[in-house]
């Protein structure tokens, strides 16, 4: 996200080669690549994706090509960049998690709901035989569709439309992607999957999703829960019938304490995009009996995990974060800012970065401590992410107790 924050996931922009006696156009394109192939065996391989169709899919498509130009240098970090009009290119790992969930075979005819900038397509185009992918912001279809003819994906259609009606004339479709989440499954887009078809989609209410794999058999949908997730929301007819509805004016961390049973995914209810955590049981914790470690001996390698929250920054003015932090033996990832923390960054209403606020950084060795800081919330937020973990870091480290208390004055 923002880089005013250090140690989130900064080393891909550290990383940059230094390569002398060549054009400056050619050096761009080589640091590129490098940091492309970086991503992709940190975040991608690193992270879990083992299709090695999906994986040479990601080496080759050029992300950097789908983000406006001043994020570019951004491109390959792990991470969700906006890409104007209140949308976002979803961070890289959960493209090729996505992607490999449908199993992509090279006869399918692959349905895309929210095209955004046409990265996820792209990633498609060289795995199946047909995309189809629908955007309901018109500017960005466009944009996408220039994008995607300019780099040679021929064999995807894009279209300018409501993905909870699907792309009837186009179906029916062996594999669906929804890379926008409804709060429930779009009926039409139920009977536009072939039998025996896949869809992979995220179900829930704004800040708390849960990406599914649902595979169609005999006129029904069999659901597999595969892990909570975040995207922007479906809009149109699907935001129109949603019940759930964020409280930006009483903002609060879901499953702070930790002490929900893991599901049958293996994964913490409440939070999102987890890597390398362990949900951990002592009685002497600060709160109930469980807590969450972070664990890592590989520099710079992701352990973390988030959670998104509406707030209004016209009416709420100040958060109070508290957490209570346990680290043993923690020194910096492959940059000294590389350290564990507890960190909040800021949205407007189109998501673009407004700061971060954090607590810590923490290193060395202490036990059971209460962190906390007031951090003020800029006039313009509508929405925050907060963020726990190493960073990159290495060593381990323990939170429970993760609150934020909002202050209208």
């Amino acid at each position: 996200m923002s880089t005013k924050w250090p140690g989130l996931l900064l080393c891909c922009a550290l990383a940059l080669l230094a390569i002398s006696a060549v054009p400056a156009v050619a050096q761009t394109e080589r640091q590129f690549e490098a940091l492309r192939q970086r991503m992709v065996d940190e975040s991608i391989v690193g992270a879990g994706v083992q299709n090695k169709r999906v994986i040479d899919s990601m080496r080759k498509i050029p992300r950097h090509e789908f983000v406006l130009t001043a994020d570019r240098k951004s491109a390959y970090h792990d991470m969700a960049i906006p890409i104007g009009e209140g949308q976002t290119i979803s961070a890289p790992f959960i493209v090729g998690y996505m992607t490999e969930a449908i199993d992509p075979q090279p006869d399918d005819k692959v349905l895309e709901i929210g095209t955004g900038s046409g990265y996820q397509a792209a990633v498609l185009s060289p795995l199946v035989k047909e995309v189809y992918t629908i955007e309901i912001v018109e500017p960005l279809a466009e944009r996408a569709e220039r994008t995607l003819k300019r780099l040679k994906y021929d064999n995807v259609h894009v279209k300018a439309g409501d993905g909870f009606l699907g792309w009837p004339d186009a179906a029916p479709f062996d594999k669906i992607i929804v890379t926008c989440s409804p709060e429930k499954v779009p009926r039409p887009l139920f009977d536009q999957l072939r039998e025996r078809g896949l869809m992979v989609i995220p179900v829930g209410e704004r800040y708390q999703q849960t990406l599914y794999r649902l595979r169609k058999t005999d006129g029904k949908l069999e659901a597999e829960e595969l892990l909570p997730t975040l995207f922007v929301p479906m809009t149109g007819a699907a935001e129109d019938i949603r019940r759930v509805k964020p409280d930006p004016l009483h903002p609060q961390i879901v499953n702070g304490g930790f002490e929900e049973d893991l599901p049958e995914n293996g994964f913490v209810p409440g939070w999102y995009y987890q890597q390398q955590f362990a949900l951990e049981t002592d009685n002497k914790t600060p709160e109930g009996s469980h807590y969450v470690t972070f664990r890592n001996r590989e520099p710079g390698r992701a352990s973390h995990m988030m959670q998104g929250f509406p707030i209004d920054g016209r009416e709420i003015k100040q958060l109070d974060l508290s957490a209570w932090v346990k680290n043993d033996d923690v020194s910096p990832g492959r940059h000294r800012d590389e350290l564990p923390m507890v960190a909040v960054t800021f949205y407007d209403a189109k998501r673009k970065d407004l700061g971060t606020a954090w607590l810590g950084p923490f290193h060395g060795t202490s036990d059971w401590r209460e962190e906390s800081k007031t951090v003020r919330v800029p006039p313009e937020a509508r929405e925050a992410i907060l963020r726990i973990g190493l960073f990159g870091a290495m060593g381990k480290v323990s939170f429970d107790r993760v609150r934020i208390d909002a202050q209208t004055e």
